[in-house]
């Protein structure tokens, strides 16, 4: 009786449609949770997500939950978690991708999950790093251990959102260090990110990591947006 009077007062809808929620679903219904657009990467490899980087960044594996649609359950599901301070949100879609990425060899081994650091500056503005949340929820469904210390931001900048690719290569330019590296040697890290354009934030950040000795490094988001 208590929960339908909290629903009273503080309805819960679906982050990606709107509707109202049945009591068994959490934050997305099971309808938007079924149409939401994934896109399997994890099972290609030669991906989307990996062409970015072929070549240039040697990967065991590049992938992304959902592929961004504009207008779409993806956008809205995303700009929660960026804008709306819905932590709560990253980290169920990071259990959720954990789910499907089980099976999967080369994820299902790794050492370590690392998420894209954010500077202090722009945390103390958000509250909280939405790359880090949803590293958490893939941590936990994975059983993998999450380190939020080997990568630091040391530079504040920009948004990328508006910027063009080479615009984006230049503002992460130098911005990341490496902290304690020797923990590392020899070990599989997968590192995450939100979403994935360019690559050009996930590539500074891997140009730092394959500096320690025998580093294998795999690559996960939530979306990839083809811009």
């Amino acid at each position: 009786m208590l929960q339908d009077f909290l629903a009273l007062i503080y309805p819960r809808n679906c982050v990606a449609c709107g509707n109202s929620l049945f009591k068994h679903e959490e934050q997305v219904c099971n309808y938007c949770y079924s149409h939401l657009p994934k896109s399997n990467f994890h099972k290609q490899q030669r991906n989307p997500v990996d062409t970015l980087f072929y070549g240039r960044t040697p990967l065991l594996l590049a992938s992304s939950f959902y592929v961004f649609q504009k207008k779409g359950g993806i956008q809205k599901v995303l700009h929660a978690i960026k804008y709306k301070h819905n932590k709560d949100l990253a980290i169920l879609v990071g259990k959720w991708y954990a789910e499907d990425l089980k099976t999967n060899d080369i994820i299902s081994k790794a050492d370590f999950i690392i998420p894209v650091p954010l500077h202090s500056k722009k945390f103390k503005i958000r509250g909280y790093n939405q790359s880090e949340e949803f590293a958490r929820g893939l941590s936990e469904g994975l059983k993998i251990p999450l380190n939020t210390s080997v990568l630091k931001r040391k530079e504040f900048t920009e948004t990328q959102t508006k910027k063009s690719k080479y615009e984006r290569w230049e503002n992460v330019e130098d911005v990341f260090e490496l902290i304690v590296p020797e923990t590392f040697k020899n070990k599989h890290v997968v590192l995450v990110d939100d979403v994935i354009t360019t690559g050009a934030t996930i590539e500074a950040c891997c140009q730092l990591l394959q500096q320690i000795e025998g580093i294998k490094i795999s690559v996960l988001s939530i979306a990839y947006a083809d811009k």
